[in-house]
């Protein structure tokens, strides 16, 4: 009976099947990793559109705040102190605040050392310093500053600034408005 010969093996095929594990394994890893960036882009724009949406609310209930004919309106103060919309208090100011804090992205707003400002806390917000889901880390701050009477004399013009807050206190956003208040119907076009 012959004895059946053994060839050597030159172990190519297992060289080659590791070499492939390691292309495949190179792949997953920086698929993992391509994720978890993804994840941090998109809870990044999710907590700065949260900050927006605060900002805005803010400076609506400014802007309606003003609408409504408060008689802060047509006696600016010189602001110095934060205030709480929710617990019915309001001001405007007659120190325009980017003469008086320099940069109105540099928050919280700081006069002589105190913030300033009125905070609106929406009832549908919930506020807490510890970064929880759909909590926000402080409520939105507006400020109103006396531009003076409108160029024609009809109404007062004031500047709305309004800060927002997302989820940590890393995503703020600031938006500014310019608006006017007059009493009646004003024609503002030629038809």
């Amino acid at each position: 009976m012959k004895v059946p010969q053994v060839k050597s093996q030159k172990g190519f095929v297992l060289i080659t099947a590791l070499l492939l594990l390691v292309v495949v394994t190179i792949i997953g890893v920086s698929m993992l990793r391509s994720f978890g960036v993804q994840q941090r882009i998109a809870t990044n724009l999710r907590e700065k559109r949260r900050a927006l949406n605060a900002a805005e609310t803010a400076q609506q209930y400014a802007e309606w705040w003003l609408s409504t004919g408060n008689n802060a309106a047509t006696n600016p103060i010189t602001c110095a102190a934060l205030l709480n919309a929710n617990l019915g208090q309001g001001q405007v100011c007659a120190n325009i605040l980017p003469a008086s804090v320099g940069n109105v992205t540099t928050v919280p707003w700081v006069l002589n050392g105190l913030p300033v400002g009125v905070t609106y806390t929406p009832a549908t917000m919930t506020i807490s310093a510890a970064a929880a889901a759909g909590t926000y880390v402080t409520p939105p701050v507006f400020y109103i500053s006396s531009l003076g009477t409108a160029a024609d004399g009809l109404g007062q013009v004031f500047q709305v600034d309004a800060v927002g807050y997302g989820g940590n206190s890393s995503a703020v956003a600031v938006v500014e408005s310019t608006f006017e208040v007059s009493q009646g119907v004003v024609n503002r076009g030629g038809l």
